[in-house]
């Protein structure tokens, strides 16, 4: 098991799927092991690098046999694509596992197709989240080596690798649609499986393509996530009855997230995993909160039936299309602006508090200025997208 378990974590496997996706390291990159100086070349798409971790502390050795090391020096790759096919395909699967996708399709779904499919969907989506992010700190195990892998993004590459949490969350979103709406809506099964199949698969494979996971992290991530999915989904028809919780459910709402977040594992290196996980946590106690608050004080119309209701799918016209993308185009804007101004607002007080220079970008690491700004943002961009938004929708006669 031992054995099986290093080769899935083999770098040159991820090399292997890249070379015969058509994705190379330019011809004068140099054998260094963890990176290469800048290369001349023709044919070459725009070549990306890593990110030097912060603060490190420098890694622990091996427990359990498997590689574990210290984040990566920075360094720029560059890199040649031969099919561009896979290329833009794997790019933009990578895509729909990063945070243009969770702000954009989630508040799309609730805005326009289900608010409580939506509801289900981000609480099953956090927990997922928080425990691959979790145990990536916990585990610390490595991104493929480079060379021979050819990475293709900066920004996570001071995190771990195990288990991958863009397989995790496509893995989770996919298959908790499918179960969620197979007993609410009427479709064939076999079409709504496939979909979640090919979406998740996609995403999958765009995390080898891009050399920032082995198989064994993308293996892991899926495995994980089926067993929560399976020991979570006696427990789903609980997340329907949220809102109509005690009055004291706001405040435990607030208070255990923030706290898990405060709580962090300490990494060895500064990640975004803490920053990252405290925004996932923050989202979804605000969107919670929302749908409480939007019971409680009767904002929004409650459901003629209890769920599961079987419906038809309406077929897709002009007008229901442009309402769509209005809607979705001013929950957006009003979005991006409570964040930015919630975002200045916490920092400017944060800073005063703990007598930091401002536009101090590396204070922003601290703990202490780190978990609250970014808990409250995002708190409050969920709450936003819950309860304010539909308001918006409202008095401009969208709903």
């Amino acid at each position: 098991m031992a054995e099986l378990l290093r080769s899935l974590q083999d770098s040159q496997l991820v090399a292997r799927f890249q070379r015969r996706c058509g994705l190379f390291p330019a011809p004068d990159e140099g054998p260094r092991e963890n990176g290469a100086g800048p290369a001349e070349g023709a044919a070459r798409a725009p070549g990306l690098g890593q990110l030097s971790a912060a603060n490190c502390k420098g890694g622990g050795g091996p427990a359990n046999g498997l590689r574990r090391v210290a984040a990566p020096q920075a360094y720029v790759q560059k890199y040649i694509v031969k099919n561009y096919f896979y290329y833009y395909l794997f790019r933009f699967s990578a895509a729909l596992g990063q945070e243009v996708f969770y702000i954009t399709f989630l508040p799309f779904t609730h805005w326009n197709i289900d608010p409580y499919l939506s509801r289900r969907l981000i609480i099953i989506w956090v927990l997922v989240m928080y425990i691959g992010q979790v145990a990536k700190d916990i585990l610390k195990w490595p991104r493929p080596l480079s060379p021979p892998v050819v990475k293709l993004e900066k920004r996570v590459i001071d995190e771990y690798g195990m288990p991958s949490t863009h397989a995790m969350a496509a893995t989770v979103i996919s298959f908790t649609l499918l179960l969620s709406t197979m007993d609410r809506y009427q479709y064939p099964f076999a079409l709504g499986l496939l979909m979640a199949v090919v979406f998740s698969t996609l995403v999958c494979l765009s995390r080898l393509y891009t050399g920032m996971h082995t198989v064994l992290d993308v293996l892991g991530g899926i495995l994980v996530t089926a067993v929560l999915i399976v020991l979570t989904y006696p427990a789903w028809t609980l997340i329907d009855r949220l809102d109509s919780a005690s009055p004291l459910f706001p405040v435990c709402v607030i208070v255990v997230p923030f706290f898990l977040c405060y709580n962090y594992p300490v990494s060895d290196c500064y990640s975004p995993t803490r920053a990252d996980t405290t925004t996932i946590l923050a989202a979804g106690a605000g969107v919670t909160l929302g749908f409480w608050i939007n019971h409680f004080f009767q904002l929004a119309s409650a459901p003629t039936e209890a769920l599961p209701v079987v419906q038809n799918i309406p077929p897709l016209t002009t007008n229901m299309l442009v309402l769509g993308l209005t809607k979705f185009a001013v929950g957006i804007v009003l979005i991006l602006l409570v964040r930015q101004l919630v975002q200045n607002l916490s920092l400017q007080v944060l800073y005063s508090c703990f007598k930091v220079v401002t536009r101090n970008k590396e204070a922003r690491r601290r703990l202490e200025i780190e978990v609250p700004y970014k808990f409250v943002t995002y708190t409050s961009v969920g709450l936003c997208a819950t309860t304010f938004v539909p308001m918006l929708h409202r008095f401009l006669g969208l709903l």
